[in-house]
């Protein structure tokens, strides 16, 4: 007799991640989830607890490895701007060749969730300001080395933060290779932020 696979809690954070991600809060029911994983609504809530509670989850992991506290760590082997400018880039090259035209899944989730979902805005809301304040720490040190001009760094580090939240969006329709690249270059060096750098 066929044993049942024992059922992994961690692989299936990462299934329901993905589906998240792909298909929007929305749409991701606690039926179509518990379909998805093969399991009854009751196991769902016993493995998961609520829906919300799942999408927070789901948050801090993506947090760990896609936020701007990841993404742009800075070091004193070379410039702040060049930094930023690599990572930009790399999230444009990540997104050009992402085929599941996904996006950012906390920027997606911005719509549907801010001023519909009280338990899980804090939360969202959270991710995009701990983001911003780490952008305006790493701006502030660029002003002190010289590699960026006396500014409004809150403003700037906003402008970055929306910069990323737009290419997110745009990704989903505006295919051609290289474009979003080029509006993200223009953007950077709007902001006195773009700097060359060597691309692998």
């Amino acid at each position: 007799m066929n044993r049942r696979k024992k059922f992994d809690r961690d692989e299936a954070i990462a299934i329901l991640m993905e589906e998240m991600w792909e298909l929007g809060y929305e749409a991701c029911t606690v039926n179509s989830m518990s379909e998805k994983l093969g399991i009854t609504r009751s196991s769902f809530y016993n493995a998961f607890g609520t829906k919300e509670k799942l999408f927070c989850e789901i948050l801090d992991i993506y947090k760990i490895s896609i936020s701007g506290k990841e993404m742009f760590k800075t070091n004193n082997s070379r410039t702040v701007l060049s930094t930023i400018t690599e990572r930009m880039f790399k999230i444009c090259r990540y997104q050009e060749q992402d085929m599941a035209y996904r996006g950012c899944l906390a920027a997606n989730s911005i719509q549907e969730i801010v001023n519909k979902h009280n338990e899980i805005e804090p939360v969202l809301k959270n991710f995009f300001t701990e983001n911003i304040h780490h952008f305006e720490k790493i701006l502030g040190i660029a002003i002190k080395r010289g590699e960026l001009e006396d500014c409004d760094v809150r403003i700037v580090a906003l402008s970055l933060q929306n910069l990323i939240i737009g290419l997110s969006e745009m990704s989903k329709i505006f295919r051609k290779k290289g474009e979003l690249w080029s509006v993200c270059q223009h953007n950077l060096r709007a902001l006195g932020l773009y700097e060359e750098f060597e691309s692998d």
